[in-house]
C-alpha cells in the first residue's frame, strides 16, 4: 500500500503546520463564499439589467474567462512572491471585482461594467485558487497525511454559505450593491489574516531551477517545461473531467430534473442541494479512505461511483431512485479534483508552475462544458444529455494511476 502522501521531513513546528492549516482552510471557505455569494444574486443582476437568458449566459461567460487567463500566470506569481502574497493580493482583486459588479448592476445599470467587474473577479479568484492550492498541498505534505479534500469541502461550505446570505439579502431587499460590498469587505478582511498564518516562504529548489529565488527566465523556462511532461499534462485531463463531472451538475441538475422528472424549481433545487450535500461528505470522510487505501484505489471506486450514480440519476425513471444517484454522484465526483492538485503539488520545487498547468487544463471545462451540455439537450433533452457525464468518466478510470506519488530519490 503506497501512501497517499510522499513522506517528507517535518520541516516546521506542528504548531506551525497546524496553524498554516486552520490559515488554508479560511482562505478556502472565503472564496467559496465570495464565489457564492456571486451566484445567489444573479436573478437579481438579470432583473436590474432586463437580460434574456442569451445575454445573461454572455455575460457569466466573463468570469470564466478571467479565471482562465489567469491560470498560466497564477504559477509563476505564486512561485515568485509566495502563496500568501499571491492570495492577498488577488483576493483584493476579488473584493473589486464583487464591488464592481454589484454596483454595475443596481448603480450604473450597465452591463458593460458587470462584464468587467466579473472578469476581475474570475482573475482574481483563478489566481487565489492556484495559490492557497499550492499551499494546501504544502501542508499536506508537511502534516503527512490527507487533507487537501477538506479544503475543498471547506470551500464548497463557503459557497453554500455564501448562497444562503445571498437569499437572506434578496428576502430583506438590501441591494446587490451593498449586499456585495459588505461580502467584498469581509472576505478580504479574513483573507489577509488567514494568509498570515500561511508557513513560511521557502526556498525550495537548492539546484537553481525555478526556486523561489530564481530568475524570471529559469520561472518562464520552468512552465513551458510543466507544459511537456506527460504526467502533469494527464493529471491535467483527469481533473478536467472530474471538474466537468462536477460542474454539469452545478449548471444542469437543477434544470434537468425539473424538465426531465417535471419537479418544481423550489424540488430541483433541492436536488441540486442533495449533490453539494454528497460533494461535501465525499470531501470530508474521503481523507480517511485515502489515507487508508491510496489515491489509486480510492479514485477508482469513486469515478466508478460517480459514473453509476449520474447514469442512476438520468435512466431511473423514478425520482426518488433518481435522487439516491444524485447523492452517489456528488460523492464520487468529491475527491477527483482535490486529488489531482495534490498529485500535481508533489515535488515541492515544481508545485506552483504544475499545479497552474493543471488548473488551466481542468477550467477549461467550466468554459466549454456549459454550451456542449446546452446544445446536447436541445436535440436529446437536457436530462439526457448528462449521459455525457458517465461515458466521458468511465475511460478516465486509465488515468487514475498517474496520481501515485513519485517515488523518492
Amino acid at each position: 500500500m503506497s501512501p497517499t502522501v510522499p513522506p517528507t521531513t517535518v520541516l516546521s513546528p506542528p504548531r506551525a503546520v497546524l496553524t498554516a492549516r486552520n490559515g488554508v482552510a479560511v482562505v478556502f471557505t472565503l472564496n467559496g463564499l465570495a464565489v457564492g455569494s456571486w451566484f445567489s444574486r444573479v436573478p437579481a443582476v438579470r432583473e436590474a439589467l432586463n437580460l434574456t437568458a442569451g445575454r445573461l449566459g454572455l455575460l457569466l461567460l466573463a468570469m470564466s474567462i478571467g479565471a482562465l487567463l489567469a491560470m498560466p500566470t497564477s504559477g509563476l506569481l505564486a512561485q515568485r512572491i509566495g502563496a500568501a502574497r499571491t492570495v492577498v493580493l488577488s483576493t483584493a482583486l476579488v473584493a473589486v471585482g464583487l464591488t464592481v459588479a454589484g454596483l454595475g448592476a443596481t448603480v450604473a445599470g450597465s452591463m458593460i461594467g458587470v462584464g468587467v467587474g466579473l472578469a476581475a473577479l474570475g482573475y482574481g479568484s483563478g489566481t487565489c485558487d492556484v495559490a492557497m492550492n499550492v499551499e494546501g498541498a504544502a501542508v499536506e505534505r508537511r502534516l503527512g497525511r490527507t487533507v487537501m479534500p477538506r479544503f475543498h469541502a471547506a470551500w464548497s461550505l463557503g459557497s453554500v454559505a455564501g448562497a444562503a446570505l445571498g437569499a437572506g439579502a434578496a428576502r430583506l431587499e438590501v441591494s446587490v450593491g451593498a449586499h456585495l460590498a459588505v461580502v467584498a469587505a469581509v472576505v478580504l478582511a479574513g483573507t489577509v489574516l488567514g494568509a498570515r498564518a500561511f508557513l513560511p516562504r521557502p526556498v525550495v529548489d537548492a539546484t537553481g531551477e525555478a526556486g523561489a529565488d530564481a530568475a524570471p527566465g529559469a520561472r518562464r523556462r520552468a512552465q513551458l517545461a510543466a507544459w511537456r511532461e506527460p504526467r502533469t499534462l494527464l493529471i491535467g485531463l483527469l481533473v478536467l473531467v472530474m471538474a466537468f463531472t462536477e460542474g454539469s451538475a452545478n449548471d444542469w441538475l437543477a434544470v434537468a430534473f425539473v424538465d426531465g422528472y417535471d419537479l418544481s424549481e423550489a424540488a430541483g433545487a433541492a436536488v441540486f442541494g442533495v449533490f453539494v450535500v454528497g460533494m461535501t461528505l465525499g470531501r470530508t470522510a474521503g481523507t480517511i479512505a485515502l489515507d487508508r487505501w491510496g489515491r489509486v484505489r480510492v479514485l477508482t471506486a469513486t469515478i466508478l461511483l460517480a459514473a453509476f450514480g449520474a447514469a442512476l440519476a438520468v435512466l431511473a425513471g423514478s425520482g426518488p431512485v433518481a435522487v439516491v444517484g444524485v447523492a452517489l454522484w456528488g460523492i464520487g465526483a468529491s475527491l477527483g479534483f482535490p486529488v489531482g492538485m495534490s498529485a500535481a503539488a508533489d515535488e515541492e520545487a515544481h508545485a506552483p508552475v504544475r499545479v497552474s498547468v493543471v488548473a488551466v487544463i481542468g477550467y477549461t471545462a467550466f468554459l466549454g462544458g456549459p454550451p456542449l451540455l446546452g446544445m446536447l439537450g436541445d436535440r436529446v433533452g437536457t436530462l439526457q444529455a448528462l449521459l455525457v457525464v458517465p461515458l466521458l468518466l468511465v475511460p478516465t478510470l486509465a488515468l487514475v494511476p498517474k496520481l501515485r506519488p513519485p517515488r523518492a530519490g
